[in-house]
């Protein structure tokens, strides 16, 4: 007797699910952005904030404000979006995401998402005094590509040093960088503004993400013809800062050291 199979037809599985972060929605055009990369910063946010708004409202430029979050796994995202909705006056503040680490993918992210004339950023620590901005605009007016703080040009001091350690790691890698950035006393100091059309092209070609991102962009900056200016401030250190001197501080020497042999 003859068996028949019978056969079954499943249904075809679904197609696999794409998740695409969705587009950063364009913002209004602006004299001056300011990109403040942060990374579990919830406790001090609202300070800086406040300050940096209160001083831009006082311009004659217009200007936002712009938070970039990092990955960050405390109430960061929280506390931003409180103050832009509750925040009054005539300098708005924006939050994006930037999912992929380090201090270099969220400053890119940030000043390529914008169009603003001038751009730049400075840390949520406010280790440099905001009123450097007015300096910094001056400087780019007549055509700066770039004005960074320094720590270490003369007329630079420091209100509250560094450790032993941070400072002489800093040292050496000072050195270590004197050759690909010319001319410039302190490219780690975390506040450099710029001109977009300058800016643009310098960020498109980076590829570091971390700490020594601003060594490769002033290096890319001065490769196309572009001019820094270094401006000296009065500069304090935070002993809450999120730059970790073994694990960070290496990984920038090994970038640094890979762009030299590139």
């Amino acid at each position: 007797m003859e068996t028949k199979t019978k056969v079954v037809v499943h249904p075809p599985l679904p197609a696999p699910t794409t998740f695409r972060m969705s587009p950063t929605r364009p913002r209004s055009t602006v004299d001056l952005e300011i990109i403040v990369p942060a990374y579990n910063e919830a406790e001090r946010i609202s300070t800086t904030l406040l300050r940096t708004t209160e001083y831009l409202e006082l311009q004659p430029w217009s200007s936002r404000v712009v938070v970039v979050d990092n990955g960050s796994s405390d109430d960061t995202g929280s506390v931003v979006r409180r103050l832009s909705r509750e925040m009054p006056g005539r300098v708005p503040i924006s939050l994006i995401g930037c999912g992929r680490p380090g201090k270099g993918a969220a400053v890119r992210r940030g000043i390529l998402s914008g169009t603003s004339r001038f751009t730049g950023f400075f840390d949520a620590d406010m280790a440099t005094p905001v009123e450097t901005l007015g300096v910094a605009l001056e400087h780019l007016e007549m055509g700066a590509a770039a004005v960074i703080a320094s720590r270490h040009c003369p007329g630079s001091s420091f209100v509250r040093h560094q450790r032993w350690g941070r400072r002489l790691g800093g040292m050496a890698f000072r050195a270590l960088t004197r050759s690909m950035v010319h001319d410039v006393h302190d490219t780690q100091c975390g506040f450099k503004f710029f001109d977009r059309r300058a800016i643009n092209q310098a960020l498109v070609q980076c590829r570091t993400t971390g700490f020594a991102f601003d060594v490769e962009l002033l290096h890319r900056l001065q490769c196309e013809g572009g001019r820094i200016i270094e401006v000296p401030v009065a500069w304090t250190d935070h002993p809450s800062s999120t730059f970790r001197p073994f694990r960070d501080g290496a990984a920038s020497f090994s970038s640094v050291l890979h762009m030299h042999k590139g």
